[in-house]
């Protein structure tokens, strides 16, 4: 007998509590990192503990009927506690306030989980129920007590995590507007769980038996809102982890077509040999050392008229600024590499003294690589336009160029 919807999300919180792990033996002291995990390891307890297998399998191995129930609302106790205090640290404030609010939040979750215990010792539940344990026992004296504090408690958890992500929902964007949303509906399912469970407890009290409230409605909703809110946890930190490798990768890829064009045109001995296994953050900031580097190569062939053409005619076809920016950069450094290449001897560089001026400042050079792609012809001029020696063997050099001295931003 398996409990798959119980035991998915554990197995998703402890995967996710691992990965912070790492960064947590860092940094131990990070109350933000310790309220992660801490969470994260709760919730998959209290998911891992409830599944019906192992209820009845904690009842087994201690011989105490029932014992797995108290054990499981002391487990999500302990989610509730530390996700107050993760949203707490989340959204950070003075040291002394968080403090103050840690303190209150683990010590009262703290007791109650404790009492959970002290009634269910005082009580009398011999027969094991592993679904309905709520409604069978509602009008036993102390596991009622039991259950209706569990109930409140959890209930007043949730309103609280609720009230704080709905507060903090209006402030943020993105993946982290996402999460809290998960989780603010996550909270809505929990709070019905606990109203279905204590309706079909008080219909206990009242003599009518409406269990299915307890175990075919109220089970459900409270696996859906905690998995709903382990995953508005889990989706910000998973981003997070996978942005810097996609932008490194996107960065990577979309520098390839100005990589390439200017391949070739620095000494070989210049080129570091990349590590098979290199991670992506290396790899792209080597393929804009290697872009500078050509850039720098180029500088002396770069020609301000022809790239104020292809600007002038990029901005009267209605590209923006940037783009046009863009476009006007990679018109200029192609037929830089074609006039390179014309002069084999190098002698625009061999008279050249100086670099070139930069009065536009640093260009963008992923733009400027997207660009090469939409050159008009007319933007690639023939190998001789560029800044070729003249006639007495000097260079006719333009007053200043927008790309020089590495052309881009460096991170």
């Amino acid at each position: 007998m398996s409990d798959l919807g119980f035991q998915l999300p554990a197995v998703i919180g402890v995967l996710a509590a691992l990965s912070r792990l790492p960064g947590l033996l860092r940094n131990p002291h990070d109350p933000l990192l310790r309220a992660v995990v801490a969470f994260l390891l709760t919730t998959s307890g209290a998911f891992f503990l409830g599944a019906v297998p192992m209820l009845a399998e904690v009842n087994a191995i201690t011989g105490v009927p029932n014992l797995a129930a108290p054990l499981v609302h002391a487990m999500l106790m302990a989610s509730s506690g530390t996700g107050i205090v993760l949203i707490i640290n989340w959204r950070g404030g003075p040291p002394a306030t968080i403090r103050r609010a840690t303190r209150r939040a683990l010590g009262s979750y703290g007791a109650v989980g404790l009492a959970q215990f002290g009634l269910f010792l005082l009580g009398d539940a011999p027969v094991e129920r592993l679904r309905d344990l709520e409604t069978h026992y509602a009008t036993t004296p102390y596991i009622r007590e039991m259950t209706l504090l569990h109930l409140a408690a959890h209930t007043a958890a949730a309103l609280v995590m609720y009230s704080l992500c709905r507060r903090w929902l209006r402030e943020v964007t993105g993946e982290l507007r996402v999460g809290l949303a998960l989780m603010v509906i996550g909270q809505w399912f929990t709070v019905g769980h606990a109203v279905c469970t204590l309706v079909a407890v008080g219909a206990r009290f009242a003599g009518t038996d409406w269990d299915f409230l307890s175990t075919q409605v109220a089970r459900p909703l409270l696996r859906a809102g905690s998995s709903l809110v382990i995953c508005g946890f889990v989706l910000p930190l998973l981003v997070q982890r996978l942005a810097g490798p996609w932008r490194d990768w996107s960065g990577y890829r979309r520098l390839g077509p100005l990589a390439r064009l200017l391949a070739g045109l620095t000494p070989a001995t210049t080129t570091v040999r990349m590590p098979l296994f290199s991670c992506l953050g290396v790899r792209r900031l080597q393929r804009e050392s290697s872009i500078h580097d050509g850039l720098l190569t180029l500088n002396p062939y770069f020609d301000l008229a022809l790239r104020a053409g292809a600007l002038d005619a990029a901005l009267t076809g209605g590209a923006d600024a940037e783009e046009a920016a863009a476009v006007a950069d990679a018109a200029m450094v192609t037929a830089a590499v074609r006039a390179l290449r014309a002069d084999p001897e190098r002698c625009v560089i061999a008279h050249t003294r100086a670099l070139q001026d930069d009065p536009g400042g640093c260009r963008d050079l992923v733009r400027t690589s997207r660009a090469l792609s939409r050159l008009p012809v007319a933007a690639s001029p023939g190998p001789c336009v560029g800044g070729g020696p003249g006639a007495d063997g000097r260079t006719a050099r333009p007053t200043g160029s927008p790309i020089s001295r590495g052309g881009g931003p460096r991170p």
